[in-house]
Protein backbone atom coordinates (compact mmCIF):
# COMPACT_ATOMS: atom_id res chain seq x y z
CA UNK A 1 0.00 0.00 0.00
CA UNK A 2 2.83 2.37 0.85
CA UNK A 3 4.55 1.61 -2.43
CA UNK A 4 1.33 2.22 -4.33
CA UNK A 5 0.81 5.58 -2.71
CA UNK A 6 4.43 6.65 -3.23
CA UNK A 7 4.43 6.02 -6.97
CA UNK A 8 1.93 8.82 -7.79
CA UNK A 9 3.74 11.10 -5.36
CA UNK A 10 7.10 10.38 -6.96
CA UNK A 11 5.56 10.95 -10.36
CA UNK A 12 4.22 14.32 -9.27
CA UNK A 13 7.61 15.29 -7.83
CA UNK A 14 9.36 14.27 -11.06
CA UNK A 15 6.87 16.23 -13.17
CA UNK A 16 7.29 19.30 -10.98
CA UNK A 17 11.07 19.03 -11.18
CA UNK A 18 10.88 18.58 -14.95
CA UNK A 19 8.59 21.63 -15.30
CA UNK A 20 10.86 23.72 -13.08
CA UNK A 21 13.93 22.71 -15.08
CA UNK A 22 12.22 23.55 -18.38
CA UNK A 23 11.11 26.94 -17.07
CA UNK A 24 14.64 27.63 -15.83
CA UNK A 25 16.22 26.76 -19.17
CA UNK A 26 13.81 29.10 -20.96
CA UNK A 27 13.65 31.78 -18.27
CA UNK A 28 17.36 32.34 -17.66
CA UNK A 29 18.10 33.52 -21.24
CA UNK A 30 15.04 35.78 -21.13
CA UNK A 31 16.17 37.21 -17.79
CA UNK A 32 19.61 37.79 -19.30
CA UNK A 33 18.07 39.68 -22.24
CA UNK A 34 15.85 41.76 -19.96
CA UNK A 35 18.63 42.78 -17.59
CA UNK A 36 21.43 43.33 -20.12
CA UNK A 37 19.52 44.59 -23.17
CA UNK A 38 15.95 45.64 -22.53
CA UNK A 39 16.51 47.65 -19.35
CA UNK A 40 19.62 49.54 -20.66
CA UNK A 41 17.84 50.18 -23.95
CA UNK A 42 14.82 51.64 -22.17
CA UNK A 43 17.13 53.89 -20.15
CA UNK A 44 18.79 55.14 -23.34
CA UNK A 45 15.37 55.58 -24.98
CA UNK A 46 14.22 57.66 -22.01
CA UNK A 47 17.31 59.88 -22.24
CA UNK A 48 16.73 60.42 -25.96
CA UNK A 49 13.22 61.86 -25.44
CA UNK A 50 13.82 63.73 -22.15
CA UNK A 51 14.40 67.42 -21.57
CA UNK A 52 17.61 68.31 -19.76
CA UNK A 53 19.22 71.40 -18.31
CA UNK A 54 22.69 70.20 -19.26
CA UNK A 55 23.21 68.32 -16.00
CA UNK A 56 19.98 66.62 -14.99
CA UNK A 57 17.28 64.96 -17.10
CA UNK A 58 13.69 65.77 -16.33
CA UNK A 59 11.00 63.15 -15.75
CA UNK A 60 8.81 62.25 -18.70
CA UNK A 61 5.63 62.35 -16.60
CA UNK A 62 4.33 64.86 -14.07
CA UNK A 63 1.19 64.87 -11.93
CA UNK A 64 -0.08 68.27 -10.82
CA UNK A 65 -3.56 69.10 -9.52
CA UNK A 66 -5.01 65.84 -10.75
CA UNK A 67 -3.57 66.29 -14.26
CA UNK A 68 -1.13 63.71 -15.60
CA UNK A 69 1.20 65.24 -18.16
CA UNK A 70 3.55 63.34 -20.45
CA UNK A 71 6.30 65.35 -22.10
CA UNK A 72 8.26 63.61 -24.86
CA UNK A 73 10.98 65.47 -26.74
CA UNK A 74 11.21 64.43 -30.40
CA UNK A 75 13.42 67.24 -31.65
CA UNK A 76 16.54 65.05 -31.57
CA UNK A 77 14.97 62.47 -33.87
CA UNK A 78 13.66 65.18 -36.20
CA UNK A 79 17.17 66.64 -36.34
CA UNK A 80 18.65 63.22 -37.15
CA UNK A 81 16.18 62.77 -40.01
CA UNK A 82 16.75 66.21 -41.50
CA UNK A 83 20.42 66.96 -40.87
CA UNK A 84 22.53 66.08 -43.92
CA UNK A 85 25.54 64.99 -41.83
CA UNK A 86 23.62 62.36 -39.92
CA UNK A 87 21.77 61.18 -43.02
CA UNK A 88 25.09 60.76 -44.85
CA UNK A 89 26.58 59.01 -41.82
CA UNK A 90 23.76 56.47 -41.58
CA UNK A 91 23.83 55.88 -45.32
CA UNK A 92 27.62 55.52 -45.31
CA UNK A 93 27.43 53.03 -42.43
CA UNK A 94 24.89 50.93 -44.32
CA UNK A 95 27.00 51.07 -47.49
CA UNK A 96 30.21 49.99 -45.76
CA UNK A 97 28.35 47.24 -43.90
CA UNK A 98 26.77 45.97 -47.14
CA UNK A 99 30.11 46.10 -48.97
CA UNK A 100 31.82 44.25 -46.13
CA UNK A 101 29.10 41.60 -46.16
CA UNK A 102 29.36 41.12 -49.93
CA UNK A 103 33.17 40.80 -49.89
CA UNK A 104 33.05 38.39 -46.95
CA UNK A 105 30.48 36.28 -48.82
CA UNK A 106 32.56 36.21 -52.02
CA UNK A 107 35.69 35.19 -50.10
CA UNK A 108 34.06 33.07 -47.41
CA UNK A 109 31.82 30.87 -49.56
CA UNK A 110 34.64 29.17 -51.53
CA UNK A 111 36.60 28.80 -48.30
CA UNK A 112 33.65 27.21 -46.48
CA UNK A 113 32.94 25.00 -49.50
CA UNK A 114 36.56 23.81 -49.53
CA UNK A 115 36.39 23.04 -45.79
CA UNK A 116 33.12 21.13 -46.12
CA UNK A 117 34.45 19.00 -48.99
CA UNK A 118 37.82 18.32 -47.33
CA UNK A 119 38.54 14.92 -45.75
CA UNK A 120 36.88 14.56 -42.37
CA UNK A 121 40.20 14.23 -40.55
CA UNK A 122 41.34 17.65 -41.87
CA UNK A 123 38.21 19.61 -40.96
CA UNK A 124 39.08 20.17 -37.27
CA UNK A 125 42.44 21.65 -38.27
CA UNK A 126 40.80 23.92 -40.84
CA UNK A 127 38.21 25.05 -38.28
CA UNK A 128 41.02 25.82 -35.87
CA UNK A 129 42.78 27.94 -38.49
CA UNK A 130 39.59 29.92 -39.12
CA UNK A 131 39.02 30.54 -35.40
CA UNK A 132 42.71 31.15 -34.65
CA UNK A 133 42.43 34.98 -34.90
CA UNK A 134 39.94 34.94 -32.01
CA UNK A 135 42.74 33.74 -29.73
CA UNK A 136 44.38 37.16 -29.88
CA UNK A 137 43.06 40.57 -28.89
CA UNK A 138 40.63 42.15 -31.34
CA UNK A 139 42.23 45.54 -30.79
CA UNK A 140 45.74 44.21 -31.45
CA UNK A 141 44.63 42.50 -34.65
CA UNK A 142 43.12 45.71 -35.99
CA UNK A 143 46.06 47.81 -34.85
CA UNK A 144 48.49 45.44 -36.62
CA UNK A 145 47.05 46.58 -39.96
CA UNK A 146 48.45 50.05 -39.29
CA UNK A 147 51.94 48.58 -39.51
CA UNK A 148 51.05 46.83 -42.75
CA UNK A 149 49.24 49.66 -44.56
CA UNK A 150 51.11 52.72 -43.31
CA UNK A 151 53.13 54.89 -45.70
CA UNK A 152 56.28 53.34 -44.21
CA UNK A 153 54.59 50.03 -43.56
CA UNK A 154 55.36 46.52 -44.70
CA UNK A 155 53.41 46.61 -47.97
CA UNK A 156 54.81 49.93 -49.17
CA UNK A 157 58.38 49.00 -48.21
CA UNK A 158 58.02 45.69 -50.06
CA UNK A 159 56.67 47.39 -53.20
CA UNK A 160 59.46 50.00 -53.06
CA UNK A 161 62.08 47.29 -52.62
CA UNK A 162 60.69 45.44 -55.67
CA UNK A 163 60.75 48.75 -57.63
CA UNK A 164 57.06 48.41 -58.46
CA UNK A 165 56.32 51.93 -57.18
CA UNK A 166 58.40 55.10 -56.89
CA UNK A 167 56.73 56.53 -53.81
CA UNK A 168 54.52 55.09 -51.03
CA UNK A 169 50.89 54.49 -51.87
CA UNK A 170 48.39 56.17 -49.57
CA UNK A 171 46.52 53.25 -48.04
CA UNK A 172 46.04 54.23 -44.40
CA UNK A 173 43.09 56.36 -43.27
CA UNK A 174 41.13 55.65 -46.43
CA UNK A 175 38.03 53.67 -47.30
CA UNK A 176 40.36 50.95 -48.61
CA UNK A 177 42.15 50.44 -45.30
CA UNK A 178 38.87 50.41 -43.37
CA UNK A 179 37.32 47.88 -45.76
CA UNK A 180 40.39 45.64 -45.48
CA UNK A 181 40.21 45.75 -41.70
CA UNK A 182 36.48 45.01 -41.60
CA UNK A 183 36.74 42.10 -44.04
CA UNK A 184 39.66 40.62 -42.10
CA UNK A 185 37.80 40.95 -38.80
CA UNK A 186 34.38 39.66 -39.84
CA UNK A 187 35.34 36.98 -42.39
CA UNK A 188 35.24 34.12 -39.84
CA UNK A 189 31.66 35.09 -38.94
CA UNK A 190 30.73 34.39 -42.57
CA UNK A 191 32.76 31.21 -42.98
CA UNK A 192 31.57 29.34 -39.89
CA UNK A 193 27.78 29.44 -40.58
CA UNK A 194 28.37 28.58 -44.22
CA UNK A 195 30.58 25.65 -43.27
CA UNK A 196 28.02 24.37 -40.75
CA UNK A 197 25.38 24.42 -43.48
CA UNK A 198 27.47 22.99 -46.32
CA UNK A 199 28.97 20.14 -44.31
CA UNK A 200 25.46 18.73 -43.65
CA UNK A 201 24.39 18.80 -47.31
CA UNK A 202 23.42 15.48 -48.87
CA UNK A 203 25.97 14.88 -51.65
CA UNK A 204 23.63 12.39 -53.31
CA UNK A 205 21.66 15.36 -54.63
CA UNK A 206 24.72 16.44 -56.63
CA UNK A 207 25.13 12.91 -57.95
CA UNK A 208 21.48 12.92 -59.02
CA UNK A 209 21.98 16.26 -60.78
CA UNK A 210 25.01 14.88 -62.62
CA UNK A 211 23.05 11.78 -63.65
CA UNK A 212 20.37 14.09 -65.08
CA UNK A 213 22.96 15.80 -67.27
CA UNK A 214 23.79 18.89 -65.18
CA UNK A 215 27.30 20.24 -65.45
CA UNK A 216 29.27 20.77 -62.19
CA UNK A 217 28.77 24.54 -62.51
CA UNK A 218 25.02 24.31 -63.07
CA UNK A 219 24.69 21.73 -60.29
CA UNK A 220 26.48 24.15 -57.97
CA UNK A 221 24.11 27.03 -58.77
CA UNK A 222 20.93 24.93 -58.92
CA UNK A 223 21.57 22.58 -55.98
CA UNK A 224 24.38 23.71 -53.67
CA UNK A 225 23.62 27.43 -53.50
CA UNK A 226 19.86 27.06 -52.85
CA UNK A 227 20.48 24.44 -50.16
CA UNK A 228 23.03 26.72 -48.46
CA UNK A 229 20.69 29.72 -48.44
CA UNK A 230 20.16 29.54 -44.68
CA UNK A 231 23.92 29.63 -44.11
CA UNK A 232 24.28 32.59 -46.47
CA UNK A 233 21.58 34.55 -44.66
CA UNK A 234 22.90 33.67 -41.19
CA UNK A 235 26.48 34.61 -42.12
CA UNK A 236 25.34 37.82 -43.79
CA UNK A 237 23.41 38.89 -40.70
CA UNK A 238 26.36 38.07 -38.42
CA UNK A 239 28.59 40.29 -40.57
CA UNK A 240 26.19 43.09 -41.53
CA UNK A 241 24.69 43.83 -38.11
CA UNK A 242 27.91 44.51 -36.14
CA UNK A 243 29.47 46.24 -39.15
CA UNK A 244 26.81 48.97 -39.06
CA UNK A 245 27.85 50.13 -35.60
CA UNK A 246 31.57 49.41 -35.87
CA UNK A 247 33.76 51.94 -34.04
CA UNK A 248 37.27 50.55 -33.51
CA UNK A 249 38.10 49.85 -37.16
CA UNK A 250 36.90 53.25 -38.50
CA UNK A 251 38.76 54.98 -35.67
CA UNK A 252 42.08 53.19 -36.22
CA UNK A 253 42.06 52.53 -39.96
CA UNK A 254 39.47 54.88 -41.43
CA UNK A 255 39.90 58.52 -42.28
CA UNK A 256 37.78 61.67 -42.32
CA UNK A 257 35.99 60.49 -45.45
CA UNK A 258 34.83 57.26 -43.80
CA UNK A 259 31.76 58.36 -41.90
CA UNK A 260 30.46 55.65 -39.57
CA UNK A 261 27.69 55.97 -37.04
CA UNK A 262 29.83 54.41 -34.29
CA UNK A 263 32.34 57.27 -34.47
CA UNK A 264 29.56 59.87 -34.47
CA UNK A 265 28.04 58.16 -31.43
CA UNK A 266 31.36 58.33 -29.59
CA UNK A 267 31.79 62.01 -30.43
CA UNK A 268 28.31 62.89 -29.19
CA UNK A 269 28.78 61.03 -25.91
CA UNK A 270 32.35 61.91 -24.96
CA UNK A 271 33.40 64.91 -27.06
CA UNK A 272 30.21 66.98 -27.19
CA UNK A 273 28.77 65.59 -23.92
CA UNK A 274 25.35 65.69 -25.57
CA UNK A 275 23.87 62.57 -24.02
CA UNK A 276 20.36 63.22 -25.32
CA UNK A 277 21.52 63.42 -28.94
CA UNK A 278 23.89 60.49 -28.44
CA UNK A 279 21.03 58.42 -27.03
CA UNK A 280 18.91 59.31 -30.05
CA UNK A 281 21.73 58.19 -32.36
CA UNK A 282 22.05 54.93 -30.41
CA UNK A 283 18.30 54.22 -30.54
CA UNK A 284 18.21 54.93 -34.27
CA UNK A 285 21.16 52.60 -34.80
CA UNK A 286 19.42 49.82 -32.84
CA UNK A 287 16.31 50.29 -35.00
CA UNK A 288 18.47 50.01 -38.14
CA UNK A 289 19.91 46.77 -36.80
CA UNK A 290 16.53 45.35 -35.76
CA UNK A 291 15.10 45.70 -39.29
CA UNK A 292 17.42 43.08 -40.87
CA UNK A 293 17.01 40.94 -37.74
CA UNK A 294 13.24 41.00 -38.16
CA UNK A 295 13.58 40.08 -41.83
CA UNK A 296 15.91 37.22 -40.91
CA UNK A 297 13.56 35.91 -38.20
CA UNK A 298 10.60 36.11 -40.57
CA UNK A 299 12.53 34.17 -43.20
CA UNK A 300 13.61 31.55 -40.66
CA UNK A 301 10.02 31.15 -39.45
CA UNK A 302 8.79 30.77 -43.02
CA UNK A 303 11.48 28.23 -43.80
CA UNK A 304 10.64 26.26 -40.68
CA UNK A 305 7.00 26.20 -41.64
CA UNK A 306 7.77 24.88 -45.10
CA UNK A 307 10.03 22.17 -43.74
CA UNK A 308 7.53 21.25 -41.09
CA UNK A 309 4.83 20.93 -43.71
Amino acid sequence: MTTGRSNPQNRIVRMAAHGWGRRSVIGIPYLFLVLLFTVPFLVVLKLSVSESDGIRFQDLTSYVDGVLSIKIKLSNYIFLATDSLYVRTYWSSLQFAALNTLICLVIGYPFAYFMARSPANLRPALLMLVSLPFWTSYLLRVYAWKGLLDDQGVFNNLLLWMHLIDEPIKMMHTAFSMTIGMVYTYLPFMILPLYANLVKMDLRLLEAANDLGATPWSAFWLVTVPLSKNGIIAGSMLVFIPSVGEYVIPELLGGPSTLMIGRVLWDEFFSNNDWAMASSVAVSMVVLILIPLAIFNKYQAGSGGVRGG
